[in-house]
């Protein structure tokens, strides 16, 4: 049963109500018997299209107004669908209504409450409540009724354009790029930067050290520190965010790399501690 697009059937016996039951079994039934030998009865009335086949009433979309409507106006002067007593066909119309109608259908509303009374008579039990949703109907069953040629325009499956494709993959990876940078840590390093003689000037090789910069990277405090014979070192303060800087890559491709290895020898880590 689809509440989404509900179509109901009801069917009526054929009426054979114009000929009793002996003449429909009876052989000789058209012909009457006389002294004259049999004779042809009088002529049959023939049988409407209504009464010589089923009556189908069929009750569409009670999920609608339109629907409710047809259904209003259906149980004009009626308390049932069939006849005057609760029948399955009043179940199966109940069960395709998925609320009392308004007041704008009062015939459906009454039959409905109507309904609901005898319901209530077999099932005592305290009802503690429910609802019941769904997608609709069948998306066959919608697409064999969309006009020819509306294809194109119609999107019957919910699928996403390239567009929206695009936008979704970029929101997806804006959110894990914040996450990432939620995330990084932080790292304080202490680098012994090392002269080639105690002839190198210091200064000039303290601010080739400070020129390295890129995303991630803070240069802080420093001071010379004596060696021995006569040379002293860089020693200096950065702090690095994990995920973004290679104090290894630093060292090798920047500050052992031209042009800063005319004034550096080596580097050392001293200390690296997580913030």
């Amino acid at each position: 049963m689809n509440l989404g697009l509900f179509s109901v059937n009801l069917y009526k016996p054929t009426n054979f109500g114009h000929y009793p039951p002996s003449f429909l079994s009876s052989p000789a039934a058209p012909f009457a018997a006389s002294n004259e030998g049999p004779k042809l009865a009088a002529p049959l009335r023939p049988q409407s299209p209504i009464e010589s086949r089923a009556m189908a009433i069929t009750f569409s979309d009670l999920h609608t107004e339109s629907g409710l409507k047809s259904l209003d106006a259906f149980l004009s002067g009626k308390t049932y669908i069939s006849g005057d007593q609760l029948t399955k066909d009043d179940i199966k119309v109940y069960a395709a209504v998925i609320e009392k109608p308004g007041g704008s259908f009062p015939n459906a509303g009454k039959w409905y409450e109507c309904v609901s009374s005898h319901l209530a008579a077999s099932f005592p039990g305290k009802a503690a409540g429910v609802r019941v949703g769904g997608k609709g109907a069948p998306v066959e069953e919608v697409k064999g009724a969309a006009p020819a040629g509306d294809d194109d325009d119609l999107d019957l499956f919910g699928e996403e354009t390239e567009e929206d494709q695009k936008a979704a993959e970029e929101r997806e990876a804006a959110k894990k790029s914040s996450a990432k940078k939620k995330e990084s840590g932080k790292s304080s390093v202490l680098l012994d930067v090392k002269p080639w003689d105690d002839e190198t000037d210091m200064k000039k090789l303290e601010e080739a050290v400070r020129s390295v910069e890129m995303p991630g990277l803070f240069w802080g405090a420093s001071k010379l520190v004596p060696v021995g014979y006569g040379i002293k070192k860089l020693q200096i303060m950065m702090t690095i965010v994990d995920d973004l800087v290679s104090v290894d890559t630093l060292i090798e491709e920047h500050l052992q790399a031209e042009p800063i290895n005319e004034y550096v020898q080596s580097c050392d880590i001293v200390a690296f501690n997580k913030i």
